[in-house]
């Protein structure tokens, strides 16, 4: 490897180093609720793409609740409770969307509403 690399390898681990925890959770969220998004424009031909957005959705809200539940996590209680409540929504409302019983809708809703959450600093009006 040469010092160029070398240096970009360096600077490159320093700029991610920078990101906080509340901005990599933002691009997680953001990027699978475009992916729902974009699967559920297309109908019934997008129903893979859907089905896999489903799948990574269910893993995000899977790791924020158990984040959530862990006892070493400093957010109120009740923000706490509430993150766990919107996870089981997810699983369940997950299941009706690919049993075709359900829109995928309110899954981009609540995925949309803790995107203005992160972006807004957690802020309420």
């Amino acid at each position: 490897m040469n010092a160029t690399l070398l240096a970009q390898n360096a600077y490159r681990q320093d700029a991610q180093a920078v990101r906080t925890h509340r901005g990599v959770e933002y691009d997680a969220i953001a990027r699978i609720t475009h992916a729902l998004k974009t699967a559920a424009r297309h109908g019934s031909t997008g129903f893979p793409e859907l089905a896999a957005a489903i799948h990574d959705n269910r893993r995000l809200w899977t790791i924020l609740a158990t984040d959530a539940a862990d006892a070493g996590n400093q957010l109120p209680d009740t923000l706490r409770a509430r993150i766990i409540y919107l996870a089981e929504f997810t699983r369940l409302h997950s299941s009706k969307v690919l049993n075709e019983k359900a829109s995928p809708a309110p899954l981009i809703e609540v995925n949309t509403a803790i995107l203005k959450g992160l972006r807004d600093g957690g802020q309420e009006k």
